[in-house]
């Protein structure tokens, strides 16, 4: 390959990465925006609903009853998806600002807020310690969050719901642990659980945008929890993978590299 040839290629690669920059970035805005228009139109259809339920459900009768309740159930998952649209784009849309955030704090203050969760599954979650990182805490609070609330969710019937949060430095991993062995100074953070799991053929596909592997009768939820973690983690300049085991649990592993900046 000739050194004209190599730089008309990585001239293309350039060109090819910043047009796909700014599609991304007007899909983003495109989300928000529609998300944002959405909302209020949403909220007449609930209010409205809510009316008829309350002041005229008699008068409707079995089958108009059947119809508003299906109705105000189904503007309550449209607002959901309304919401976690618009969690989705305001990960790369929000300015940052990275500043050194202790995850012990994170993951403390998120156990706080699914206190009850925890005691109505019966099960617990098992912290070891936590390294300090460069990043956004509202942010990480959320992927937190998520990771833990999905593992409590996704528990086998019968089996007590046990989640574990850990991490160990890159230097301490065992050779052979993962197929992108992290190089240099860094956290590699693992969320686990003995829930479900899934097939391992699965692990690319639950990141994706409303992807479910369960149906909505089985778990709640909108499929855009872990699309979000996966952004958010991205952004910082991490790298999340995930791996299942069908009946014995789930393992969320983020690699952190210590030095991280905020994406320009």
């Amino acid at each position: 390959v000739t050194a004209t040839a190599l730089k008309l290629a990585n001239e293309a690669l350039l060109t090819s990465n910043e047009a796909l920059k700014l599609s991304n970035e007007e899909l983003e805005k495109f989300a928000y925006i529609a998300s944002h228009d959405l909302q209020e139109p949403l909220r007449k259809i609930q209010a409205f609903g809510t009316r008829l339920a309350g002041k005229h459900r008699e008068a409707l009768g079995d089958q108009g009853q059947d119809y508003i309740d299906r109705m105000l159930d189904s503007a309550g998952r449209m607002s959901k998806l309304i919401e976690g649209l618009l969690s989705f784009s305001r990960v790369s849309s929000k300015p940052v600002s990275f500043e050194e955030v202790d995850l012990n704090t994170v993951v403390c203050d998120v156990l706080k807020d699914l206190e009850l969760r925890v005691q109505q599954s019966g099960g617990r979650v098992e912290v070891g310690p936590m390294p300090v990182v460069r990043g956004d805490a509202t942010q990480l609070r959320r992927v937190f969050q998520n990771l833990i609330s999905n593992a409590l969710k996704f528990a086998r019937v019968g089996v007590q719901p046990v989640v574990r949060v850990s991490s160990v430095p890159f230097d301490q991993l065992s050779p052979g642990t993962t197929t992108l062995p992290p190089t240099g100074a860094g956290w590699r953070i693992t969320v686990s659980d003995n829930g479900i799991g899934f097939e391992q053929e699965y692990a690319e596909r639950i990141f994706e945008l409303f992807q479910r592997l369960h149906s909505r009768v089985e778990y709640e939820g909108t499929g855009l929890g872990l699309a979000i973690v996966r952004k958010t983690i991205i952004r910082h300049g991490a790298v999340i993978t995930a791996r299942g085991t069908p009946n014995e649990g789930a393992a969320f592993l983020v690699d952190w590299p210590t030095r991280t900046q905020p994406p320009t």
